[in-house]
């Protein structure tokens, strides 16, 4: 039973980490959009762009916010599945870009790990989550 407390609070929080990381980029978006951009070094020239980037990387990503605290409150599962796809495809973007566009510069190299390195660790706390959820609790002492 205390493994089970200690695997769940590990996973809140790595849910609350993903869900802070989000937030950090979000409100940057919101408050700077060419700060979010300068990061890969591209130049945003209208307002359609700062619309854009205000958009997808602010609202959205305060969605994903709001969205990975619910969930790490209500449903500490969902929200490691959660994670895992999200982390997963942010990853596999990346190798698809590898792919198709060539070799990435260091912020993407660096992202590339860092976003498999967090599936890997959503990954297996869903697996070790579902694991305690699984096992089976004894209640009582019987000797035979």
């Amino acid at each position: 039973m205390k493994n089970q407390s200690i695997v769940k609070r590990i996973a809140q929080g790595f849910i609350l980490l993903s869900a802070v990381a989000l937030l950090s980029v979000s409100l940057m978006a919101f408050s700077d959009p060419q700060s979010v951009m300068d990061l890969v070094h591209v130049q945003l020239n209208n307002t359609d762009a700062f619309s854009s980037i205000r958009g997808v990387y602010g609202g959205v990503g305060l969605t994903l916010f709001i969205s990975l605290v619910y969930l790490m409150i209500n449903d500490v599962s969902k929200g490691l599945s959660f994670l895992t796809l999200l982390w997963g495809f942010y990853a596999l973007s990346r190798a698809i870009t590898i792919v198709k566009e060539g070799p990435l510069g260091d912020f993407g190299n660096k992202w590339l790990v860092t976003e498999s390195f967090l599936f890997f660790v959503a990954v297996t706390l869903r697996l070790l989550t579902q694991k305690a959820v699984s096992a089976p609790i004894q209640t009582e002492f019987n000797p035979v």
